[in-house]
């Protein structure tokens, strides 16, 4: 029989907010987006909002770089490693994008969250707005999020986003980055062998 931490962590799952290092974490990031994409969406755009230079904000950029050149024909991506939408660059460099209709558009994020969901990866419908918790207004973007919850919300914590964990952030990013592959690959019929990232 489950006890009550147990349960709160399975529903906790279901509701779309999921332990970084879950080791279904991935699985459990493909059914909620694969649930997420509406039928008869032709092409999928990944937005890895963030910065290189900042240990805890570098989460979407570094997933846009772990996808970067693997599905072609289905996933494009605007923010990575080399070429990051931090706060300055995130605003010309959207404007810029046509998206394709029919296309579907996943924004990631590192973000500031409760005590409870701290190290904790959030997938949901509807859009993400960038910086809100450090008190920026920035235009809100995607069709679904995904939220690596960093550091609780404390905007004092502010300065603690340099000295953030990589090894946090680089499983944060590789598991969001198979949960996005995983279902991209079951969404567009890719067969089971294709490989689920390019950089492992």
């Amino acid at each position: 029989m489950l006890n009550n931490h147990e349960m709160n962590r399975k529903r906790a799952m279901l509701e779309g907010i999921i332990p970084y290092n879950h080791k279904l974490a991935p699985l459990f990031i493909r059914n909620t987006l694969y649930s997420l994409i509406p039928e008869g969406t032709e092409h999928i755009y990944v937005v890895g909002i963030g910065s290189n230079l900042i240990n805890g904000d570098s989460l979407g950029p570094f997933v846009g770089t772990l996808l970067q050149d693997l599905y072609p024909e289905h996933l494009s991506i605007i923010g990575n490693l080399q070429s990051p939408l931090d706060a300055t660059t995130l605003v010309p460099k959207v404007s810029q994008v046509t998206f394709s209709e029919n296309s579907f558009v996943i924004a990631i994020d590192s973000v500031l969250g409760s005590e409870g969901i701290v190290h904790s990866i959030v997938v949901r419908g509807g859009s993400l707005q960038p910086g809100k918790g450090l008190g920026r207004k920035l235009p809100s973007i995607g069709n679904c999020s995904i939220m690596g919850v960093i550091l609780e919300n404390d905007s004092g914590l502010e300065a603690s986003l340099f000295y953030t964990s990589l090894h946090l952030i680089y499983k944060m990013a590789m598991n969001i980055a198979k949960g996005i592959s995983l279902a991209i690959r079951q969404f567009f019929h890719y067969p089971s062998d294709h490989p689920l990232l390019l950089i492992s």
